[in-house]
């Protein structure tokens, strides 16, 4: 196997021009290109060269959408994390919990500021929009799963 650093900073900053934090971006290029099937926070925060807060960060971000998960390590003292199976179309789901919380803030917003107000009808519109998604999204996650298994 061949030197994927390059490839991986590529897919970082990708991530990075795209709305992800620059370190968020970096540990999660790290994920997807690791040659093991688990990795701790240390390591990442070595190969990487970022501080392990940096690291601690990233890793709470990506485990809340859904896509990496811990991982079991027997006999290890540390804890191990790996790109969850099923990553995307997880992220893609009614478990991401970050557009879950943006449901929910946004009926939130709506009974603060009143009804028939200006925010409560940009909210309405978020709110809805969110819910619509998640009503349509579980078909079409389990259509790409069929497609995919052999």
């Amino acid at each position: 196997m061949g030197d994927t650093t390059e490839a991986a900073e590529r897919l970082a900053l990708v991530l990075a021009q795209n709305g992800l934090q620059k370190a968020t971006a970096r540990v999660m290029a790290a994920f997807l290109f690791a040659d093991a099937d688990s990795v701790t926070a240390p390591e990442l925060a070595e190969q990487l060269g970022i501080s392990s807060g940096s690291v601690s960060g990233a890793i709470k971000m990506l485990s809340t959408v859904g896509l990496i998960e811990r991982a079991p390590a027997p006999g290890s003292r540390r804890e191990h994390y790996r790109l969850r199976e099923g990553a995307w179309a997880t992220l893609m789901s009614a478990q991401n919990g970050v557009v879950q919380s943006m449901f929910e803030a946004a009926d939130e917003g709506i009974a603060a500021a009143g009804p028939d107000t200006p925010a409560a009808r940009r909210l309405a519109e978020m709110r809805d929009f969110y819910g619509f998604m998640f009503s349509e999204l579980p078909a079409l996650v389990d259509r790409w799963r069929a497609e995919r298994s052999p």
